[in-house]
């Protein structure tokens, strides 16, 4: 198994807590996304994971072992943690060349990650001339060089054009589907919506959320339908939904009324009983960007006046 196992893992510097008592699995066969404000701990723990920082207590585990004691450990987990780290003056593919010797990899994965990552046509420009979304495309590169089970990845959105947003989104959905653990840190809400199957949300070194993507979503939801007829079936259409303990509200452009407690089923067989045709019918349910901040609020290390208004508002 391929199962990242993190266990009561806890890390104090000083007298700060950065990571506080942490337990949960990362499993394979799915995208697990890794949200919480800044100074939540993320990348404290992925570090803690990775042996890169030793824990005050507790441990963690990749397939049951450390990861200071895997062989060949490219072979087993790929990481994107710092796309800038890669030295300047080497070349891209002399970059993936000195990782793929050290590990004992052939030249000829090189090219093929270059060419998955875009980078084929610029493997033999130096890496300081390199965009920032570039150099993310080789981080990206170097993470999979060595066809890892497990692939961790920290921002890995971070400085991409639209075309490679949608390059690693559908790149990590594959992973995925190929049975890999993929583990993604990021704090764009709208893009780990569109990726995530699951959810480990921190805040303030806690665990908040360890949860499916779509119970996530729907625990901080309450059921509302937005319905739209013909405008001059909506106040009968609206009339019969009082009648059954709701309650509708226009909403936007005439004929569209919203219903909150109330499910698409229901309203459905409503108006077709009444014999109102229905020409738009909707589940809504919170973005997890409503849903986060709402979990979030007061866990964030920094937060304007003006976040936390809102926040409250939409409460």
């Amino acid at each position: 198994m391929t199962t990242i196992e993190v266990n009561e893992l806890t890390k104090d510097y000083g007298t700060t807590r950065a990571v506080d008592r942490l337990t949960f699995s990362v499993r394979p066969g799915r995208v697990t996304g890794f949200l919480g404000p800044n100074g939540a701990g993320k990348s404290t723990t992925m570090r803690l994971v990775l042996g890169l920082d030793r824990p005050t207590r507790g441990a963690a585990t990749i397939g049951g072992r450390a990861y200071a004691t895997l062989d060949d450990p490219l072979r087993h987990v790929g990481v994107l943690l710092d796309a800038q780290a890669a030295h300047g003056s080497r070349t891209a593919r002399n970059h993936l060349l000195a990782l793929a010797t050290s590990n004992g990899l052939s030249g000829s994965r090189v090219e093929e990650v270059l060419e998955e990552a875009g980078l084929g046509h610029v493997g033999g420009r130096r890496i300081k001339t390199f965009s920032l979304g570039m150099r993310q495309r080789l981080g990206i590169a170097a993470a999979l060089l060595g066809d890892p089970e497990v692939v961790m990845l920290d921002e890995p959105s971070n400085g991409l054009d639209p075309e490679g947003i949608i390059w690693i989104r559908e790149l990590m959905k594959r992973l995925a589907r190929e049975g890999r653990t993929v583990w993604v840190s990021s704090h764009l809400m709208n893009e780990t919506s569109s990726f995530a199957d699951h959810l480990i949300v921190l805040g303030r070194g806690r665990l908040l959320v360890d949860l499916p993507m779509q119970e996530f979503l729907a625990s901080r939801s309450r059921p509302r339908v937005r319905v739209r007829v013909h405008t001059t079936d909506s106040p009968r259409l609206a009339a019969a939904v009082t009648r059954t303990g709701y309650r509708a509200e226009q909403e936007g452009e005439a004929g569209c009324l919203s219903v909150e407690g109330a499910r698409a089923d229901e309203i459905g067989a409503l108006a077709a009983t009444e014999g109102i045709p229905v020409l738009q019918l909707v589940d809504e349910q919170a973005t997890l960007e409503q849903a986060y901040l709402h979990l979030t609020a007061g866990a964030a290390e920094f937060e304007s006046a003006a976040s936390a208004s809102t926040t409250q508002q939409e409460a």
